[in-house]
């Protein structure tokens, strides 16, 4: 009997760490926040998806300095506009001089809707850059970064 005992206990005790991360996942969170999480199109898991665009160099890239430089000066132009319009949610380079540039996030659903979006883009449009478009799941948090950016950069670019 006590060994049946010990084998009960065990098991129960197996059930209980096994389905210990299941009651986790369907505990209401204290600090949730309807209207934050409506404002920023969260699903009931804080998540929602966006397109990210990885910038990798593009075939075009030999131009005089000056060139160059007002090219840039439009990409960045345009990066702002489409972060002003809201969807851009993050944008940034990678550091080094590898072929992958940097990076896009926007709040779109669809490949379709983000490839509209980085035909706008000067950098694209000159060949200097191209885009891999991939759907990506994430925190609907970072719907407010550019909002905590813009509160962060004391000089603007």
């Amino acid at each position: 009997m006590k060994t049946h005992s010990r084998m009960l206990v065990r098991l129960l005790m197996i059930s209980a760490i096994m389905s210990a991360p299941l009651q986790a996942k369907t505990q209401v969170n204290p600090l949730f926040d309807q209207a934050r999480a409506t404002k920023n199109g969260a699903d009931e898991y804080g998540m929602k998806r966006y397109v990210m665009a990885f910038l990798k160099r593009g075939p075009n890239r030999d131009r005089p300095k000056a060139e160059a430089d007002e090219l840039q000066r439009l990409h960045m132009a345009n990066i702002g506009r489409l972060a002003e319009e809201g969807k851009l949610v993050l944008a940034g380079p990678f550091l080094g001089d590898g072929d992958l540039r940097g990076i896009y996030i926007f709040d779109v659903e669809t490949l379709e809707q983000a490839k509209q979006l980085t035909a706008t883009d000067p950098a694209i449009k000159a060949g200097s850059l191209i885009m891999e478009l991939v759907p990506w799941y994430g925190s609907a948090a970072l719907m407010e970064v550019n909002g905590i950016h813009n509160t962060l950069a004391k000089t603007l670019m």
